[in-house]
């Protein structure tokens, strides 16, 4: 029997280091607030209306403090906060139970599906600058979102005849877990045949879709104005008040930074500069 090699004797492991110094090849987009329904009121407006059908009243604030999740989970965690359950069990004579939460997911679906459609108008600048990504600059273009195929069926399309068609479509039910997690970028990755994940960048207007994508190892870009908490239409914000306007934006800009979001912009029509950055960056050897 050959003996063992003295560890002395032995070679010791080689340590390489591997670091990506290409460009970006793709870049994954949020729905809502990204780069349609400024504002995100379709989703807001359901689980408001899905509650005070339960009885309960709860505020936009409330409403829209999970968004980014799986919509059934969305539902979860509004029903935990102290103040709704509260309000639930004064309605209800107890407390919300899974039943309920099941309940209201399906109803929400169907309702979520006839909201959207009068709040599924794109973007100001999307379509063009996803088409430059595409086109000028040859980058994929991925998508994943807190809705679920049902919804998306309808959304994709309405979005199709507006000009904005992704490489693919990552569902929240289309994964073991949603966001915060970051499956549905991976499934993505796969999906649009793109790697190393450092090549990728989310974009992302809710702290868990940023989450997401810090998960999952890829550069993160929020979106600040047209998104969740700035939580205003393009006509509301040409209207507010400046100082409203300031409180609001700076507010949103703070959340996203707050989260862990390597850049915040306005709109994705600002991302180009950001994707130049970050290029420069890669190639000194930074990685996100």
């Amino acid at each position: 029997m050959a003996s063992a090699v003295p560890w002395s004797n032995a070679r010791m492991p080689y340590h390489h280091t591997r670091r990506y110094a290409g460009k970006i090849k793709a870049v994954i987009f949020d729905w809502a607030g990204t780069v349609l329904d400024c504002g995100v009121f379709a989703p807001a407006l359901t689980f408001v209306e899905i509650f005070k059908r339960e009885g309960v009243t709860i505020t936009d604030e409330e409403a829209r403090g999970p968004m980014g999740t799986h919509k059934r989970v969305h539902i979860q965690k509004v029903l935990e906060l102290s103040s709704v359950r509260s309000r639930w069990a004064e309605s209800h004579g107890k407390p919300p139970t899974d039943d309920d939460v099941e309940r209201m997911y399906q109803n929400f679906v169907p309702l979520q599906c006839e909201v959207l459609k009068n709040h599924s108008q794109m973007i100001e600048g999307v379509v063009e600058t996803v088409n430059h990504l595409r086109t000028d600059r040859a980058l994929k273009i991925g998508s994943c979102t807190g809705f679920t195929s049902p919804i998306m069926a309808d959304l994709k399309v309405i979005a199709a005849s507006n000009g904005f068609v992704p490489d693919f479509i990552a569902t929240a039910d289309l994964v073991p877990q949603a966001r915060p997690c970051p499956h549905m970028v991976w499934l993505n990755a796969i999906k649009i045949d793109v790697h190393p994940i450092e090549a990728i960048i989310k974009v992302d207007d809710t702290v868990d879709g940023i989450r997401e994508g810090l998960a999952a190892g890829c550069w993160t870009v929020g979106v600040a104005k047209t998104g969740n908490y700035m939580a205003a239409s393009e006509k509301q914000m040409a209207e507010m008040d400046r100082a409203e306007y300031d409180r609001r934006l700076q507010h949103a800009y703070d959340v996203l930074a707050e989260c862990g979001s390597h850049y915040v912009i306005d709109s994705v029509k600002d991302l180009p500069p950001v994707i130049d950055d970050i290029n420069r960056r890669m190639a000194s050897g930074d990685r996100p």
